[in-house]
């Protein structure tokens, strides 16, 4: 089986019949869902199921529930969580088992829900100039802190079985635009770079799944990274990831063109799989057709990433709770 080079959403909080059948005709890689599309845990079910059932296939679901800012799932769905780099700050040296503890009770929500991916860990570094868009999304303002941090978070959802995302490769912390409203340009010189942004992601490239950047790194290419094969290529090679790589929603206004056009351009770019977000439903069509059918590397990584989901390894929820609240001194809900 060969699945659709997409990851794609709906409308609202069950399929309509013309998504049903537009689903089951471009079998989307997977899924990705919006608070729109979230209202009572029965319904969360219902809706991953028929994504499932449209797919005929036990397909990846993904959300961003990174906690903070950037929560789909709220009270009283789920805990409502301080942002990354606010929870970091305040765990101090306890920082690493902290953010384990957060993302492994993130883990269980998700699941319990039939939810099977979430767009985390972040390996963006925080800097001086990063955008207030990402800044206290980030974990850290050094790459040997933030790999090591984001590896907690990414077993910490393997723990709770689901696939973390790696994002946005290959960094995005030097960006001091909005790449949802904006094309950031990063100016940094390679030595820089190679030093600090794309050391974060190098630690952490045996990961089953990640997303791009839309950033242009003007050292290597005028192009932005979702698009240009310089920089996919590296990382391919350099950084050494070789999970399946998505893009970043190739909605955002960071991407010039027509969606349909920047979807075809990622995967000539070489990236596995489109993400692609909050449009009509012919818009939709447009973009599946145009990424087509993903090819066999990339239907090698799909297969590989479905794999590394396992069953959750039992967690006890109260001790959990306790212990995160006995780290950060009950600080621990936003």
């Amino acid at each position: 089986m060969t699945y659709g080079a997409t990851i794609l959403d709906a409308e609202g909080v069950r399929l309509t019949a013309d998504e049903k059948a537009f689903f089951r005709d471009a079998d989307p890689f997977g899924f990705i869902l919006f608070a729109r599309n979230l209202d009572t845990p029965g319904q969360i079910q219902a809706l991953c199921s028929e994504f499932r059932e449209a797919v005929g296939r036990n397909c990846l679901i993904t959300i961003d529930q990174e906690g903070g800012r950037v929560q789909r799932l709220r009270k009283p769905l789920a805990r409502n969580w301080r942002p990354p780099l606010e929870q970091v700050q305040l765990a101090g040296e306890d920082a690493v088992r902290s953010m384990y503890l957060r993302y492994r009770l993130i883990a269980h929500e998700l699941n319990t829900l039939g939810i099977d991916s979430n767009c985390a860990p972040i390996a963006d570094i925080a800097t001086m100039e990063t955008h207030e868009f990402l800044k206290n999304r980030c974990y850290g303002t050094n790459a040997q802190t933030v790999a090591r941090i984001a590896r907690a978070v990414a077993t910490a959802h393997l723990d709770g079985g689901v696939l973390p995302v790696l994002k946005h490769i290959p960094g995005h912390g030097r960006a001091t635009a909005d790449s949802h409203l904006d094309l950031p340009h990063v100016t940094s010189h390679p030595d820089d770079l190679e030093q600090s942004d794309f050391t974060a992601f190098a630690a952490l490239n045996d990961l089953p799944l990640g997303m791009t950047a839309h950033l242009v790194y003007d050292a290597y290419d005028d192009r932005p990274a979702t698009i240009s094969p310089v920089m996919m290529q590296l990382i391919r090679a350099q950084i050494g990831f070789d999970g399946l790589i998505m893009t970043d929603d190739i909605s955002m206004k960071a991407l010039q063109g027509t969606p349909a056009d920047n979807a075809a351009a990622a995967i000539a770019a070489g990236c596995d799989v489109v993400l692609y977000c909050n449009a009509p439903l012919e818009d939709r069509i447009r973009v599946a057709e145009a990424a087509g059918a993903m090819n066999a590397a990339a239907q090698t990584r799909a297969d590989r990433a479905l794999d590394a989901r396992k069953p959750p390894v039992a967690l006890d929820i109260l001790g959990a709770e306790r212990e995160l609240a006995a780290l950060m001194g009950g600080q621990v809900y936003g």
